[in-house]
């Protein structure tokens, strides 16, 4: 079987929620792929010297390199890692994360050919970067979309009987967290006994902040923190309507989660998203930072039950194909070839 360095984010803590590295390279063991990680160092600097060190060492055991590709400072662990395969004669794979990746591209040219065009392939979890990189000249892009086991997400039936709000993600500015406030003061307004959780590790501050402005204007919001995923999908329950509020994006994973866990989504328009939702077929799609337009779809998903169901519906059965049991052949097919 193949041996894998699998190069990432290997964080494990109250800042981050799981990545790539950790869901696909669990699952890749599963299937008895030989996994080595980096980097799980906290520290920026010394975690870039650990994926160095890692490649140095296991260059002569291992068949290639997979990366995880992000747009922000993790691009140049990208940029050296795959410069340092080139010469040490491994393949390697980026897989692309993050919505702004595009823009990257445009700012560092040099670079991304450098990294882009020199490897086996890029695997890009979503059709919106998939395209993006082609209409870029990038031709070897293999589209294989972020995967999960859906036998874990139960399929639940709400009740309606109030609103009740839930967002998963990273407390970080690009995610805009203070939208889902906005938008739950308008509700508030009509609706009292509403309820908002929030949940997730803060990232950058931004959760300080939004306990912050949740006292202030006296929302009552939940902020239970960083959970693990069964713990999340057990709280679920609780909760009827999920939104989406960020300003950047490429293929998250909790809306698919959401999405097959029988929650309506109502997200903003922006990246990868309109690649997984059909509007008003798989859930509501609204312009970004419009706290209005996304308080109306909201009020629709509760209000117009018609409609709900419909969403509910083939937003689970639109998930399904991205379970790990129809995914993985197109990652063997790429590993083996």
């Amino acid at each position: 079987m193949k041996k894998i360095l699998y190069i990432g984010n290997n964080l494990r803590n109250k800042k981050s929620n799981p990545s790539g590295i950790q869901t696909l390279g669990a699952l890749l063991e599963k299937e008895g792929y030989i996994m080595y990680y980096a980097s799980s160092k906290q520290n920026k600097v010394f975690r870039l010297i650990d994926m160095v060190k890692s490649c140095l060492v296991l260059f002569r055991k291992i068949d290639l390199v997979l990366i995880d590709t992000y747009s922000t400072y993790n691009f140049y662990y990208a940029f050296v890692i795959s410069q340092l395969c080139r010469m040490l004669g491994l393949v390697y794979i980026p897989i692309l994360h993050g919505g702004n990746l595009p823009e990257r591209i445009a700012t560092h040219p040099k670079k991304s050919c450098m990294i882009f065009n020199h490897s086996k392939c890029n695997v890009s979890p979503s059709l919106y970067l998939k395209a993006a990189f082609e209409n870029l000249g990038y031709t070897n892009i293999e589209y294989i979309p972020n995967s999960f086991e859906i036998e874990n997400y139960p399929f639940t039936k709400r009740n309606y009987d109030g609103i009740r709000l839930l967002w998963v993600r990273s407390f970080s500015e690009i995610y805009n967290p203070k939208l889902a406030l906005k938008v739950f003061k308008s509700i508030k307004a009509k609706f009292p006994d509403a309820d908002l959780c929030m949940i997730g590790p803060d990232s950058d501050g931004t959760l300080k902040t939004m306990q912050k402005l949740n006292d202030e204007l006296d929302l009552n919001v939940k902020f239970p923190g960083k959970l693990n995923k069964k713990d999340w999908i057990q709280r679920s329950k609780d909760y009827n309507i999920f939104i989406n509020t960020t300003n950047f994006d490429n293929m998250p994973v909790s809306v698919i989660e959401a999405m097959a866990l029988g929650l309506p989504v109502v997200s903003t328009n922006v990246g990868g998203i309109p690649y997984l939702i059909d509007d008003k077929s798989t859930g509501l799609l609204v312009k970004p930072d419009d706290s209005d337009a996304m308080t109306q779809a909201i009020l629709e998903v509760f209000e117009n039950q018609k409609r709900r169901e419909l969403i509910i519906n083939n937003a689970r059965s639109h998930v399904k194909q991205f379970d790990w049991k129809h995914i993985k052949h197109k990652w063997f097919n790429i590993l083996t070839s």
